[in-house]
């Protein structure tokens, strides 16, 4: 098994990118944004999960983090899409949703392959994560993070889209508190 794009390195920061399959704008709603929101903050209460920078995009979501000591990153990142996953498909169901028929089809179209039965498959295999190696590259993940918005003009700055750390890097109010880095 590869280990190209997947935290090794214990107690070490990454840029991690999980996407949903088929690249689905899942979250376009506020309640699913709200879903992801309150599972990180599980994660950093319950899982030993430092967040230093975040982005939710309309398919996909930005983290620049770390497991803290007893914690593994592949644990987490395991354990927060099988819970988001069900959550997302719980709220497609139950929650008013105009793409409801589509979606459920979609995501359970693409598990039909899997070995291990279920009905559906939200997020794509694995996670990205790209080792943090020095202050250049933290940096440089965070003007990538905080500038997605802004490059698909949802935005014109990044601290003002709600669902990013930018906010937090701007000591404006977020739903998800991180540890700000001072590289500045």
């Amino acid at each position: 098994m590869s280990t190209k794009y997947k935290a090794t390195i214990t107690d070490e920061a990454y840029f991690v990118t999980i996407t949903t399959v088929g690249w689905i704008d899942v979250f376009t709603r506020l309640n699913q944004k709200n879903n992801i929101i309150k599972a990180l903050q599980y994660c950093q209460v319950n899982k030993g999960l430092e967040i230093y920078a975040y982005c939710i995009m309309s398919s996909h979501i930005h983290i620049l983090c770390k497991a803290t000591e007893g914690f593994i990153l592949a644990d987490v990142m395991r354990d927060f899409k099988r819970f988001t996953s069900k959550k997302i498909i719980q709220i497609i169901v139950e929650e008013p949703e105009s793409r409801r028929e589509w979606m459920l089809e979609y995501f359970g179209k693409s598990c039909e392959h899997l070995k291990n039965k279920q009905n559906y498959k939200v997020w794509q295999n694995g996670y990205h994560a790209e080792h943090i190696y020095c202050n250049k590259f933290i940096r440089q993940k965070l003007d990538y993070i905080h500038n997605n918005p802004v490059k698909d003009k949802i935005v014109t700055l990044p601290e003002d889209y709600y669902f990013s750390s930018a906010r937090n890097y701007a000591s404006l109010d977020n739903d998800l508190d991180v540890i700000v880095l001072d590289l500045f």
